[in-house]
Parts: C-alpha cells; sequence; structure tokens
C-alpha cells in the first residue's frame, strides 16, 4: 500500500513537466509501478528497517532527469544520451535540497555501476561508482527492472526472460547481483 509521503514528488516532477503531456504521464507511472514494487520488495526486509516513505518518493523521482536526455520514444528531445538521465536527476535533486533522493537516481542504473566500468566503457558520466549502496537504494534499482517506458506507457518485463537476459549481456556481474536480490525481496 502506498504510504503518505512527507513531501509531494508529483508536485517536484511538475516543476519540470508539463502535467498533461505524454512524457509526465509515461514517467508518473512509471514512478508509481517502481514505488509498488519497491515497496512490496521492502516489505519482505522489514528486518533492515527500511523507509518506506522516502522508498515511495524517491522511486518516484528516480527518472526524474530524463527530460534532459534524447529519448524521442517518450517525448524526450534534450542533448544528452538517455544514459546520462541517472546523474543529471541527482543534480536536479541535489538543487532542490533532496540529497538522499538524488543518490538514487545516480545509482538506479542497471545494478550500479562502477567508476572503472564507466572508464572501461567509455560512458558519457562521471567516472564515480553508482551503485546501490542502503537498503533503499537496492529496492527501487531491483524494483526498476523490472518495467520500461515507452510510447505504450508502462511495460511489464519478466525477470528470466528480460531482465536476466539483458544484465547478462554486461558481463560485469549484474546479473548475479540482481538474482541475490530476488533471494532477498521477492
Amino acid at each position: 500500500m502506498l504510504q503518505k509521503l512527507s513531501i509531494n514528488p508529483v508536485d517536484i516532477l511538475c516543476e519540470y513537466y508539463d502535467r498533461d503531456s505524454k512524457t509526465f504521464e509515461i514517467l508518473l507511472k512509471h514512478g508509481e509501478h517502481v514505488a509498488q514494487k519497491a515497496l512490496d520488495a521492502a516489505g519482505k526486509v522489514l528486518h533492515l528497517n527500511p523507509d518506506l516513505k522516502f522508498i515511495e518518493e524517491a522511486a518516484i523521482l528516480h527518472d526524474i532527469g530524463i527530460f534532459k536526455t534524447d529519448a524521442p520514444q517518450i517525448g524526450c528531445f534534450g542533448a544528452h544520451p538517455y544514459v546520462c538521465h541517472g546523474f543529471l536527476g541527482r543534480e536536479i535533486l541535489e538543487k532542490a535540497g533532496l540529497p538522499k533522493h538524488a543518490l538514487v537516481c545516480d545509482r538506479h542504473m542497471g545494478t550500479g555501476i562502477s567508476a572503472e566500468e564507466i572508464v572501461k566503457s567509455g560512458l558519457p558520466i562521471p567516472a564515480r561508482d553508482m551503485i546501490p549502496v542502503s537498503i533503499e537504494e537496492q529496492v527501487i534499482c531491483y524494483a526498476d527492472k523490472f518495467f520500461s517506458k515507452n510510447r505504450k506507457l508502462i511495460v511489464k518485463k519478466n525477470a528470466e526472460k528480460d531482465i536476466l537476459r539483458t544484465l547478462e549481456s554486461y558481463g560485469n556481474g549484474s546479473a548475479e547481483k540482481f538474482k541475490s536480490w530476488q533471494l532477498m525481496f521477492e
């Protein structure tokens, strides 16, 4: 069940997105799906004391930076490659005074990306560790893998068929990390 929030993430999204746009609709629905899946996952590890309000807020905000990227299939026409949306979201939320939420943006791609992998792959993102650390960051990163955004709004992915196949193609232990999360969160 969704929690009463201490900040209003929808109001924050509306500072950057037209509430009546298809992009906003896609972003919000994606965030809500991720939030619900993350809250379900957090329910499996209550002994770790996850902050459920924070999880919901951060899950809704984790992709706030997409408007700055070039992803026309979801109505985004920014100057940056899509892989940049995490660190761009971090910058937005840090400026908004939400440093913990900002870290979720930075650390949610794949199952996390190390500074070494960023340099080795030549990714156009800051060369720093972008790996989920807190239990809240981990459940949001995990939940995000199940939902992709497109013009049809949200597509739910199958763990074995879709998610693991993609993560295995990275060859950096991402599939193994996801499998360990499955054991923890399902």
